[in-house]
């Protein structure tokens, strides 16, 4: 009888094809180059829209603005975009804790945060979102804007993300998607595949790691396959609203 074949362990960065136990390493290479400039691409890459699509994401998630106790995770929470917005939003005794794998990206965050005045309230981890390091039900709402493309294995994160939520938790991801609107998908792509790569370089010095980002975007799961995995995590509920025409959307699901 013959040996058994070894295991297939190839996955995707970007349209390479490279080992799963290589990826994150890669990934995290990226994200340490691009980390002091990632706020100005991502206004030059999205035109700006990508604050609209945030404040959005901040309105459905609906903190508390009263008196009332409440603790989000960001995850992949980078330079605090989202964490920010959240604080801003929410009342006194709504706290937050940002984690993200890359510690180039937390210290950005960490800055702009105590610009801010917020670090009473912003608490920051180090952690990888397929292995959160926080006991079960410890959070009323987790977010994670742009940053589960960027994950090895989607279904571990999701069923992270359910884990460490409290019965009744709030699961919002934001992330770039398919784009449904004739024409625009074709603009979209362009802007994607030769505009973005350019501006990389001229800003920040470097095109690949914007290459890979704009790779990463169409390697992800649609909008309707994405909810899929969200209800096969476990939660209840889930929904989608595009975004720009689906160049973004917003996917929500409860643990009920």
């Amino acid at each position: 009888m013959s040996d058994p074949s070894p295991q297939d362990t190839s996955t995707t960065f970007g349209f390479r094809s490279v080992d799963e136990r290589e990826r994150q390493g890669l990934v995290n290479r990226v994200f340490a180059t691009v980390a002091e400039r990632y706020d100005l691409m991502n206004d030059l890459m999205s035109g700006g829209l990508h604050r609209l699509w945030k404040d959005d994401l901040i309105a459905q998630l609906n903190p508390p603005r009263d008196q009332r106790a409440f603790r989000l995770l960001d995850v992949a929470g980078g330079t605090g975009d989202v964490t920010l917005r959240y604080a801003r939003a929410s009342g006194p005794n709504a706290s937050a804790v940002l984690c993200d794998i890359s510690p180039e990206m937390i210290a950005v965050g960490r800055r702009r945060i105590e610009e801010a005045g917020l670090t009473a309230r912003i608490t920051f981890a180090e952690g990888n979102a397929e292995a959160l390091p926080f006991p079960d039900r410890s959070f009323d709402a987790y977010t994670i804007a742009f940053g589960i493309r960027n994950v090895t294995h989607i279904d571990k994160a999701l069923a992270e993300a359910f884990r460490v939520l409290k019965i009744g938790g709030h699961f919002l991801c934001l992330e770039f998607s398919e784009v449904q609107v004739p024409i625009l998908d074709r603009l979209y792509d362009f802007h994607s595949f030769e505009v973005i790569p350019r501006l990389g370089q001229a800003i920040a010095g470097e095109a690949a790691p914007y290459r890979y980002l704009v790779e990463s975007i169409r390697k992800f799961p649609n909008q309707e396959k994405f909810a899929a995995m969200v209800r096969s995590a476990g939660f209840d509920r889930v929904s989608y609203r595009n975004l720009t025409g689906g160049v973004a959307a917003i996917h929500s699901g409860w643990k009920i």
